[in-house]
């Protein structure tokens, strides 16, 4: 795995998109542990995790472009990356394990169709998101 050399769970996110980014703050409010990692997706880690991707699971141009989790040795895309994501965060969102439930192409139809209209319905930042300097600790270039 050449995309990261951490233990920590480790979120590659569209650093364009303002749904993404609003995902990243959520996210950073709720890591009590401060136990997450970030990495746009237009970053080399990013463009690199994506590679990595491609070669296991063969995306081709299918590739995801919205939200990838890396953890414990494994990536988890779409809809699986965002409950595994909700499952490490403190007190209710844990709780999130109920989501897989569902079946798989259900979840993933669902987050398919939010990431297809997330420029649209939540719109689209010129540029990556800049961390505070309390929090660039926790982003990986």
């Amino acid at each position: 795995m050449s995309a990261v050399e951490t233990s920590a769970p480790i979120l590659f996110f569209d650093g364009e998109c303002n749904l993404c980014n609003g995902a990243v703050q959520f996210i950073i409010r709720r890591d009590k542990k401060e136990q997450f990692m970030f990495a746009a997706l237009q970053s080399a880690r990013g463009l690199q995790a994506k590679a990595d991707l491609s070669q296991i699971q063969g995306f081709g141009l299918k590739e995801p472009d919205s939200f990838i989790l890396y953890y414990k040795g494994r990536y988890f895309i779409k809809s699986t990356a965002a409950l595994e994501t909700a499952k490490l965060l403190s007190g209710f969102w844990s709780l999130s394990v109920i989501g897989f439930v569902l079946p798989r192409f259900i979840r993933d139809w669902v987050y398919d169709l939010v990431a297809r209209n997330r420029y649209k319905w939540f719109g689209k930042r010129n540029e990556c998101m800049i961390p505070t300097p309390q929090l660039k600790r926790r982003f990986l270039d």
